[in-house]
Parts: C-alpha cells; structure tokens; sequence
C-alpha cells in the first residue's frame, strides 16, 4: 500500500453489502508535506528525462489494462457499487485516453519556432516547462476516468503528482500505479495522500505548482479563491444539470435508448449524466411513455455480472441525497411515472430509477444537481424554447440532441451554453474523442481536460528569443535617433508588403 501516511486508518464500506471491505491509511497535513518533498525530489530527474522516454509506461498502459481488466474491475464495482459494464468504461476510457497522450505528448512538447521581429536577426522558440508538482483531487464516482485520466497527461508533460483520490475508491487508483510501476514508471513520481479536505485540504494547497479538480461547483469554487491567493493555476471540472433534447423528427425508439443510457449509466453518478429531458410535444406521450417503461424494467442488483444494468448508488449520503430530492419533488406536486424509492432489498444504497413529470422551480429537483438516477421528463413546442430550457440552468457541462437530420442537430447543439455537446448520443461520442477538449461553462467549470490543452495545461509556456550580435535595438553606426526610427519604419512597411511579417 503506497499511500503516505504516518498512521491511522479508515474503514472503507462496500457499497453493495454495507459490509466492511477494507481499511486504508490516511494521512496527516506534515504526511502531505512529506509527500511534496518526495515528488519534487522525484520529478527533477523525471522532467530531465525526453518526452519520448516519459511516454513508454503509458504507451504500455494500453495493452496491460485491457489485459488485466478483470482485477480492476472486480475492485472498481467491490469500492463503486457500479454495474461491471460501466466499470468496463472506465478501463477503456484509461486505456484510450493514455495511448492518445503518450502519442502525442512527444509532439505537443516539442520546442516550436515562432515568428520573430526581425526574420533573419532574430530567433525565437516556445518552449513548454513542467509545472513542477501537480496537486491532483478525483472523486469517487469515476476514480479511473477522473483519476487516472488527468494523472497521465499530468505526468507525461514533466511534472510529479501529488494526488488525493477520494478514500472510498483509493483502491483502484493504487491498483494503477502498482501496475505503471511494473511498466516502468518511477513509482516516487505519483504520490498517494489520503484524507478528508477539512483535515488535508491546506496543506494539499500550500505544496502546489497547479491543482487540477474534479468535483462539485462548491468545492471548485473553494480551490478557484485558494489557488488565485497563491497565483497558481488550477483546471475545474464541476457539477451539471445536464439537458436532453428530443426533436420533433427524432427516432423515438433510439432517443428512448439513448436517454437510458445517458441518465441511469452508473446509476445517475456521472457528471455528464441527462438530468433534464426535453421532447418535442408531438413525440412526448409516446417518447415519455416508452422511456419510463424501460427505466422500470432495467435489471439492478450486486456482484460482478455482466446482465446487471444498473448497480448501487456508492454512499449513504447519495441516497440520502436523492431521496430528498424525490421526496421534495412529489410532495410539491411532481408525477411520478417510474421508480421513486429505495431498494434494500437488493442492497443498502440500491435505489430505483425514476422518471418524474410536472417539476416545477419550487422543487429542489428542478435546478440543483441530483447526481443519482432520476430524471424530469418535460415538452416543448419549438427549436428556440427547446435552447432557453436547456440553457436555463446555472451549469453548462454536457447536453445531448436527437434527431433524424445531424445538419440540424449539429446548429442547434451550437445554440446550447455547454462545454460539449453531443447529437444522437448522451456523452459518450465527445468525451471518449481525446483530440477534442472537454469541459464545463458556466458554475460547470474552468479548463478543459482531453485535447492538446489536456496536457499544455500542465506546462508554463515560456519564450527563448535570441538576438544576432550584429543587430539590436540601439542605433548603430552613430546614428541619431531620429534617423534611427526612419529606418526601422521603412525596414518594417517593406517587411510588411513581403510579407516577411
């Protein structure tokens, strides 16, 4: 177990009993300042190393994933409760994500030459510096995708990690980098702290080059004032109240499909999941009907099959969570056309999927992220009402649009205020596109992870212009200064009609 810890430990709670599954080592504030010191005393030789050198454990990270899937996916649903086919996600989205950056990293890096002031006296390169240590939070809900994911490119670009996954799904974290480990990777360059924020939190912060966040808007918002207290960057990816949009010339079967996959995947615990779905009143019955249908007869239940559709929410206070929302939902008026209550019978923190109609914006269910498996259904009776309902939320992460014609739906999706936007798809035709950036506008966000801003955003761009000997700025040859600015305004109007600059 390579967490530094001076003592202590937590008991980690699985999901699908409630029964104790393991016990982890926390941290103290001095164990994450030791931490600190071992990742920079590690990654000075690591950023002295070639790029190219950088990428070959993750390079094999591809192969050696997929080939051991089984372990990490027997420990992801053991600390998750999630269902092994959205476990299965997570590997492959590990697995793709760092082949694409340990290809590419090499030449997102490369030293790049840049118009200078004066072509034939003057050079000028950028060059692209490690941040130095990379402080890291995950969250429990995608420890994989949101851990690993942003670690790579982190690491790929020079810099060293000290990195807090959330306690309750540390274990696969570990797994990843025992296994980058064994692939080459120097195991001092990824440091493991463990801990609560209100305990760990200051000093995580104190010892940070750059922080990159994933969680909740409130939480972000936190580390946004710390780190601008600092002058150090941070990338944010936070919370959404995410739309789907059923056109009025949408496949009604496939949307149906579509919107299952995009709500109850992970058992709503996904940041990208449809919380709001819009469709156009001439499909509404029909589309609403179907779909809560199928929300009702999805297969939930624990263990590693692979029939299973929909595990466990992870916590007892994610059930807590989303039963306050339905609750308060359906007490105020809400319909419910599916679901709406716990299952203890198939586990503690089993609940239901649901599908409710008539939300209106004195339910909390309306606005707030619910992060659980529950969905307002709602019509529409236009294009342009269908852009001011989905745009009418705080947040902008994620927004899904269906239709039978993708011109169509590719000029709506450009209306819609959110970092990606995918057309007959929930989430995943965007996210799992790493040449493209992801991320949130709006309470949703800053920076985007994926993309060569995935990983310069982990680099300091700086310039290296040298000058010939033979030319400065001064005057030469004794010239006045009067004469001086003659010659370089007519030297820059030639410049400019050949095109020089």
């Amino acid at each position: 177990m390579h967490v530094t810890s001076s003592g202590g430990t937590r008991e980690i709670i699985a999901p699908f009993t409630g029964e104790p599954l393991t016990e982890l080592p926390v941290s103290s504030p001095d164990d994450v300042r030791t931490a600190y010191g071992k990742a920079r005393a590690a990654g000075t030789g690591w950023a002295a190393l070639p790029a190219v050198e950088r990428a070959r454990p993750f390079l094999l990270l591809h192969d050696a994933i997929l080939d051991r899937r089984d372990e990490i996916l027997d420990i992801l649903q053991d600390e998750t409760g999630k269902a092994r086919k959205h476990a299965f996600e997570e590997v492959l989205d590990v697995a793709g994500c760092a082949l694409y950056y340990a290809r590419r990293a090499p030449g997102l890096l490369v030293p790049r030459r840049r118009a200078a002031i004066f072509p034939l006296a003057t050079q000028v390169r950028e060059l692209r510096q490690p941040k130095g240590v990379v402080a890291l939070i995950s969250p429990w809900n995608y420890p994989l995708s949101l851990g690993v994911t942003d670690a790579v490119p982190a690491l790929l670009a020079g810099n060293a990690l000290v990195h807090k996954p959330d306690t309750q799904t540390a274990q696969s974290t570990l797994w990843t980098i025992d296994l980058l480990a064994e692939l080459g990777m120097p195991r001092e360059i990824w440091q493991v702290v463990l801990g609560e924020p209100a305990e760990i939190g200051d000093a995580l912060l104190d010892g940070a080059d750059y922080v990159a966040f994933t969680g909740s808007t409130r939480g972000g918002r936190k580390i946004a004032e710390e780190a601008a207290k600092r002058l150090i960057g941070c990338s944010l990816e936070l919370g959404g109240k995410n739309p789907m949009l059923v056109l009025d010339d949408a496949d009604v079967d496939r949307a149906v499909q579509g919107a299952i996959r995009a709500c109850f995947t992970n058992a709503g615990q996904l940041c990208l999941s449809v919380e709001r779905l819009y469709a156009h009143e001439s499909v509404f019955d029909v589309f609403a009907e179907r779909f809560a249908r199928q929300a009702g007869n999805l297969k939930l239940g624990a263990g590693h099959d692979w029939s299973v559709q929909m595990g466990s929410l992870t916590s007892q206070r994610q059930l807590d969570a989303v039963t306050a929302h339905v609750e308060d939902a359906v007490a105020k008026g809400a319909k419910l056309l599916t679901g709406g209550k716990p299952r203890p019978d198939l586990g503690p923190y089993f609940y239901e999927p649901t599908v409710l109609t008539g939300v209106t914006e004195d339910m909390r269910l309306c606005r707030e992220e619910t992060f659980g498996p529950v969905v307002a259904v709602s019509a529409f009776s236009s294009d342009g009402e269908a852009v001011e309902l989905a745009n009418d939320t705080a947040y902008g992460l994620n927004a899904s649009v269906w239709t039978s014609d993708p011109s169509r739906g590719r000029a709506l999706a450009a209306r819609l205020r959110a970092g990606t936007v995918n057309v007959n798809e929930g989430y995943a035709s965007a996210y799992a596109s790493y040449d493209a950036p992801m991320g949130g506008m709006k309470a949703s966000g800053l920076g985007r992870r994926h993309g060569a801003e995935g990983l310069l955003r982990y680099t300091e761009a700086q310039t290296v212009a040298s000058q010939a000997s033979w030319l400065g700025f001064e005057p030469p040859f004794d010239l006045s200064a009067e004469t001086w600015a003659d010659v370089l305004a007519t030297t820059l109007k030639t410049m400019r009609r050949l095109r020089l600059k």
